[in-house]
């Protein structure tokens, strides 16, 4: 198992978020948390990343208890995240934001050639090469976000709300290319997501949350077929 969360609760101060959730995440796999916003979506992977302390319960990587390590030493161990809303150095150029992400590369990988391959992946990236992050459209801000994540090379690459704000033509694309990544190079995707469609199209498995709690998990595929599913929350 790749990645493994037993029984976990987040509070803020006395607001619980997340309620005695458990899902995993197998090596290979793209994974999606749906549900409404306020939901614990964003909490869970803050937390998987070591940026929100849990209340109680556990997290595993790689078989590893990682529940109180911070954050760089998951990010050292193979985790990286593509925050909401991309969060970018705004008056960074398009290089030295990915430079950015390739701080404590995991492997002995020739950055050049990693950043030869994002480039080919997202080749509005290398056309705005120079470009400050601030003046990309918002579609290319996420992908800026996401190969910043990838420049790494991690193992689990946790998404939050890659849709958000975007045009859904936009939204399309960004979701073929972490579709991509999963099925073509194999990475191992946590997806939270708002737009479940979306996410259920591309992902093998997925988990329900409404009110910090998991009200529903299963095969993706039987969850956009099944009537009262799609009537209780995906909205249809």
């Amino acid at each position: 198992m790749l990645l493994e969360a037993n029984n976990i609760k987040i509070t803020y101060g006395d607001i619980q978020a997340v309620s005695g959730v458990s899902f995993k995440v197998e090596k290979g796999e793209l994974v999606s948390i749906i549900g409404a916003n306020g939901a614990g979506k964003t909490s869970i992977l803050n937390s998987i990343m070591g940026l929100v302390p849990l209340k109680r319960g556990s997290i595993l990587f790689k078989g590893d208890d990682i529940t109180t390590q911070p954050a760089y030493k998951r990010a050292g161990a193979g985790i990286r995240i593509v925050p909401e809303r991309a969060r970018l150095f705004s008056r960074l150029t398009v290089m030295e934001n990915l430079l950015v992400g390739a701080y404590r590369l995991r492997k002995k990988i020739p950055l050049k050639d990693r950043i030869a391959w994002l480039y080919t992946f997202f080749p509005i990236l290398e056309k705005r090469n120079t470009q400050p992050a601030a003046t990309l459209s918002g579609g290319e801000q996420q992908q800026l976000a996401i190969a910043r994540g990838l420049i790494s090379d991690p193992e689990l690459l946790l998404v939050d709300e890659v849709s958000m704000g975007l045009m859904p033509k936009l939204v399309d694309q960004v979701f073929d290319q972490l579709h991509h990544l999963n099925q073509e190079n194999g990475l191992s995707i946590l997806l939270v997501e708002q737009n479940a469609i979306a996410s259920l199209e591309i992902s093998r498995r997925a988990y329900v949350l409404e009110t910090g709690a998991c009200v529903y998990e299963g095969e993706a595929a039987e969850m956009l077929t099944d009537p009262k599913l799609k009537q209780a929350y995906l909205g249809q």
